[in-house]
């Protein structure tokens, strides 16, 4: 294997523990990526064999890897992992979850803030799994809009809660860098199910991560 002081990430391998952070690469991958990503530096004009870019494209190949390992984890799993009978029935919520992906159209990153609630139907989920369902969807190829659905469809399939309400808010650099070039502008995308249909629900969780504590 190839071993990396620096970057973790789950081996893609069968038989290996996805959920457990290693220094470990498929070295295969590594080396058809890292070839590629040669190329790469060669078409834009670059000199791949220069000192500062000499491990640039293993660096590149990592990074990728990493950055979509999610298409290797299963978020149903890590609900599943944690899931607890409780006869808990307010809404609970998780906000200000940290969220990078990659848009599937420039592949730039976005990044932002996600909010979700959902209100219990005899079963709570360990509070950390809500996140890692998110860092799943995130870490593919994405869209803003679909990755808003996947976590809302996840977690409702998953745990049968009463409804789930999901926001998203997030700065694409594939605006702030290239094309209209508007480096404030922000992208909200919400999806609900269930109770949060309901006004008074989904006025509740909005108010909820709005709010600041004291």
């Amino acid at each position: 294997m190839i071993e990396d002081d620096d970057d973790d990430l789950p081996q893609r391998d069968a038989g290996i523990d996805k959920y457990r952070k290693i220094d470990r690469y498929n070295p295969q991958l590594i080396t058809d990526l890292s070839a590629n990503y040669q190329q790469v530096l060669q078409h834009i004009g670059e000199d791949p064999t220069r000192e500062g870019l000499l491990k640039t494209p293993e660096r590149m190949a990592k990074a990728m890897l990493f950055l979509t390992q999610g298409y290797d984890l299963s978020a149903q799993e890590i609900l599943n992992s944690a899931m607890f009978k409780e006869e808990y029935s307010q809404m609970v919520v998780v906000k200000d979850i940290e969220v990078y992906s990659m848009c599937e159209h420039h592949m730039l990153p976005f990044f932002g803030k996600a909010h979700v609630a959902y209100i219990p139907n005899g079963h709570v989920v360990g509070l950390s799994k809500i996140p890692r369902v998110v860092d799943v969807f995130a870490r593919r190829l994405q869209v803003q809009e679909r990755l808003t659905n996947e976590i809302r469809d996840c977690i409702q399939e998953t745990l049968q809660p009463l409804g789930v309400g999901v926001v998203i808010e997030c700065r694409h650099l594939c605006m702030s860098m290239r094309g209209v070039q508007k480096q404030n502008s922000v992208t909200t995308t919400s999806a609900f199910s269930g109770e949060f249909f309901k006004e008074k629900t989904r006025t509740e969780f909005l108010n909820l991560i709005t709010s600041k504590l004291s």
